[in-house]
């Protein structure tokens, strides 16, 4: 009885908002939510391709050119979508991400920093935008998207893992204070997802010393089997099953497993199967 509830009080033609909704799994969320009759507010920090997501869309929406880094900005948006909402609100999902691909012994300390205030900042941000109308309305998601490498580290993403790590706990921390206000939040922890988070990274070393980006590109795409419709979909599916984590994609899934039974030493297992994953 209770997923069949908050599916209803979730989603089901209520305002929804979603961050990074020029592209990827923004996007993807941002159309099919429009598609079932739910008003959308969306917001990035490319116009271009913000105005690209806004024309797929039949429905009500508010769109808005946003940095996420900007705590003000964020407030005054949420203010705004509040005044403008239509029906009540559903999903808050904070998805608005970038990652940079550097040595931490090398790392350019302005570009941990980029990393760490799109990611998790924009994510707190968000989250204390719109919580209070969610608390005052008594229902309602925030839903963080954090990453597989919230899980697990890895080598070149140390910043990134860092961010996704804290969006990590400090969703399953407001979990806990969310306990009986009719409000959850919502952990997402994608895998490999068929967007262009790579091609927009800053690079200057892969995991394997490589310094031409192009070939992190093609690495990338090689293992991202999951499309960001099915990772729209699967955040849906989730949120209104009332996961407080929502896990993406097969690799994902292969991962938090891998985690489970080798805690530590997951990295020397990850490069043994390497192998056979790049062949499948």
């Amino acid at each position: 009885m209770m997923p069949a509830m908050a599916s209803r009080q979730i989603v089901a033609g209520r305002t929804c908002v979603v961050t990074g909704a020029g592209s990827g799994i923004g996007r993807a969320l941002a159309q099919r939510l429009a598609g079932q009759d739910c008003p959308v507010a969306i917001c990035d920090w490319d116009e271009d391709g913000l105005r690209d997501t806004e024309a797929t869309i039949a429905g009500p929406v508010l769109a808005k050119k946003l940095d996420v880094r900007d705590r003000g900005a964020q407030m005054a948006f949420a203010s705004e979508v509040a005044e403008w909402a239509p029906a009540p609100f559903g999903m808050v999902v904070c998805n608005a991400g970038v990652t940079v691909s550097q040595l931490a012994a090398e790392a350019a300390p302005e570009d941990d920093e980029w990393v760490m205030d799109v990611n998790f900042w924009g994510v707190i941000h968000g989250t204390r935008a719109f919580l209070p109308i969610l608390l005052e309305q008594g229902s309602g998601a925030i839903v963080n998207v954090s990453s597989v490498f919230g899980l697990i580290g890895f080598p070149s993403q140390s910043a990134y893992c860092a961010s996704k790590h804290a969006v990590r706990g400090y969703t399953e921390s407001l979990r806990h204070e969310l306990r009986g206000s009719g409000v959850t939040a919502v952990a997402v922890h994608p895998g490999g997802i068929q967007t262009n988070i790579v091609r927009h990274s800053r690079f200057h070393k892969d995991d394997q010393g490589n310094t031409d980006r192009t070939v992190l590109e093609r690495e990338f795409d090689n293992i991202a089997r999951t499309s960001p419709a099915k990772a729209a979909q699967t955040i849906q599916d989730g949120v209104e099953k009332g996961k407080g984590r929502i896990l993406i994609g097969p690799d994902a899934a292969m991962l938090a497993g891998l985690l489970r039974m080798a805690p530590v030493s997951y990295y020397s297992v990850m490069k043994r199967l390497e192998p056979l994953v790049r062949r499948s």
